[in-house]
């Protein structure tokens, strides 16, 4: 009995189909042949139309038809030049298929479609491919460095380090850029050493370095003497998260040495009274709950500098919230360390002196409330990629997963 047959089109340009069979296996194998009359010769690049013959026969992998897994079969048809002394020949290259590969170009495009938020192993098992070829793929379509080509301005760069290994001290810089919301992966840097930076913020093209505007980072002199050694023209922000953590440390410095001293001079019944102290400081005061409040205020009865410096924290907080000039926050900055000075309160001493250090950069939040917070969420998003893939110690596999990831569904959708 005859099966119900369909006829489908197959999507490549300038072939013809001879015939089509199905395996034993399954496998359904497409003969085709090319209907270009041309070439470009490969020593001259003149296009050439003299027919010479035929190469071996190809089998590559293409899309799967109905489940059944697909190849393609032809054999390379190949030109003489005239042109040229000796009339050297040259094998016809095909826009669907690059000779070095065993797979046709729209099966490399399925395959890294599949590998968008994916692991290669996963992906491998899916297919019915090896572990090699899968990465072949991703290594043959995807550049392990970015193409400035395809960028037309950066607006504002981004640096931040993570660690390839939990509990290892072996960071990595990750270099974004952010321009009208879209988040673009520029670089991985193997260390965070100042003439690292300074090699690849060279390497940026002029006609884009003229379009940052400004750059985020904490305060790590291996960036921040970088940029300005290289993009002078660029402002320099220091990002509040770092700036929030360094005065918001203080704080937790005092409570740490208060609760010592109450843990000596109350009674066991009264302390334990205490508990859930520390997140309870360091949650934002309109989301504290009933029971927060009163351990709070259980806690500042007990120890008045931890109340004033907590109100104190929480006044440079509304300050950075505020929209304002950076004229307006200098001012009210400047009146905050007064009013810290005057209050007695020691542990805001070291932010003091970061504030000093960083003034201008810190200030540069208020032109227009840049932060590296799109920063650090496209970090959080590679910490899940870290895991997925059980980690990943090639800095070029690791470049071309975290671009694949990031702009995957836009190229490939």
């Amino acid at each position: 009995m005859t099966k119900p047959q369909v006829s489908i089109p197959l999507d490549i340009p300038d072939v013809q189909v001879l015939k089509s069979e199905m395996t034993k296996a399954g496998e359904l194998i497409i003969t085709i042949e090319s209907t270009k009359g041309t070439t470009v010769c490969q020593r001259c690049g003149k296009i050439i139309r003299k027919f010479h013959g035929y190469d071996d026969w190809v089998k590559i992998r293409y899309l799967s038809v109905f489940g059944h897994p697909t190849y393609l079969r032809y054999r390379p048809r190949r030109y003489r030049c005239e042109n040229c002394d000796g009339h050297p020949t040259t094998t016809q290259r095909l826009d669907w298929h690059d000779p070095n590969s065993p797979n046709s170009y729209d099966y490399e495009q399925h395959i890294l479609f599949q590998l968008i938020n994916s692991t290669v192993g996963d992906v491998a098992v899916k297919q019915k491919l090896s572990y090699d070829r899968v990465l072949g793929i991703l290594e043959r379509q995807i550049s392990d460095k970015v193409d400035w080509s395809r960028h037309t301005s950066i607006g504002t760069l981004g640096l931040d380090e993570i660690a390839l290994r939990k509990g290892h001290r072996d960071f990595v810089v990750i270099v974004t850029a952010r321009k009208n919301g879209c988040i673009s992966i520029l670089g991985v840097l193997p260390d965070r050493e100042k003439s690292t930076v300074v090699e690849f913020l060279r390497s940026i093209p002029e006609r884009l370095k003229k379009t940052i505007k400004t750059a985020c980072s904490d305060m790590y002199e291996g960036y921040t003497e970088a940029i300005r050694e290289e993009l002078s023209h660029v402002r320099l922000v220091i990002d509040r998260f770092h700036v929030t953590r360094a005065y918001r440390d203080g704080l937790d410095t005092l409570r740490k040495s208060e609760l010592k001293r109450l843990k000596k001079e109350s009674s066991e019944q009264e302390y334990k009274l205490l508990k859930g102290n520390m997140w309870a400081l360091r949650k934002d005061r309109r989301d504290l709950t009933v029971e927060e409040h009163k351990t709070l205020a259980r806690l500042f009865r007990l120890s008045p500098d931890l109340k004033t410096a907590y109100d104190l924290q929480n006044q440079l907080t509304d300050i950075f919230d505020e929209h304002i000039s950076v004229d307006t926050a200098k001012v009210k900055i400047e009146k905050w360390m007064v009013a810290v000075f005057k209050s007695g309160v020691k542990c805001f001493k070291d932010f003091i002196q970061t504030l000093d250090r960083w003034w201008d950069d810190i200030l540069n939040y208020f032109v227009d409330r840049q932060t590296s917070g799109f920063v650090e969420g496209f970090n959080n998003k590679l910490k899940v990629l870290k895991r997925r893939c059980y980690g990943i110690t090639n800095l070029a596999n690791l470049f071309r997963r975290i671009y694949l990831d990031n702009e995957g569904y836009r190229l490939l959708a």
